[in-house]
């Protein structure tokens, strides 16, 4: 049986939608009981941010694993002070897309940029920072890519280093960017709510 495309799962996921803050919110459920939580931002329609959950061994629902957006959840500030915590000099890795790429940042990185070389690993589907002077290394892959089971391309990668960022940019495939279109459409269907209920809560 042929696996369905993430475009069909998506199709056919319990969808809910929520207008907040100038953000589209659009909560998946999937058959599998796996939860995807996206926020859009309702002038660019450029994704904000997009978690996943799903449920423990005990049934219960697990934390959400954050694959786009800022790092951690702004509701832990007030507690951060009472945590043990990474200090704030560390490099903090995050993705941030636009609307024809995938964007990650590492912040804390204040080495010069020839310092960096970024490459594709295609046997392993994934992607490798590197530094010459062996301070920071970091593998990560590209989800969207294995989802729609595309290929690496070293054609598609670029990276440059500003104000201690080291921010790695990969050009969206044409089938994503097609896939995202027909997405949006199916989004614009969706009626949303307009307050701060309803099942789109994701903190």
């Amino acid at each position: 049986m042929a696996v369905p495309s993430w475009l069909e799962r998506l199709r056919a996921a319990s969808k809910t939608a929520l207008m907040q803050d100038g953000k589209r919110k659009i909560h998946y459920l999937f058959e599998d009981g796996k939860e995807m939580a996206e926020e859009y931002d309702v002038k660019t329609g450029q994704l904000v941010s997009r978690k996943w959950r799903e449920k423990n061994t005990l049934g219960g629902s697990g934390n959400w694993q954050v694959e786009v957006g800022e790092p951690t959840s702004p509701l832990l500030g007030a507690l951060e002070s009472e945590l043990i915590k990474e200090s704030s000099s560390n490099p903090v890795f995050m993705r941030r897309d636009t609307l024809s790429s995938f964007q990650w940042r590492i912040r804390n990185l204040p080495y010069p940029k020839e310092v960096y070389s970024v490459s594709v690993e295609k046997e392993q589907r994934c992607c490798v920072i590197r530094t010459t002077n062996k301070k920071y290394y970091k593998k990560f892959s590209i989800p969207d890519l294995d989802r729609y089971q595309l290929p690496l391309d070293t054609a598609a990668l670029s990276f440059t280093h500003a104000n201690n960022t080291l921010i790695i940019t990969y050009q969206k495939p044409k089938e994503i960017l097609a896939a995202e279109e027909e997405l949006q459409k199916e989004l614009k269907k969706i009626k949303a709510a307009n307050n701060g209920d309803g099942d789109c809560k994701t903190q």
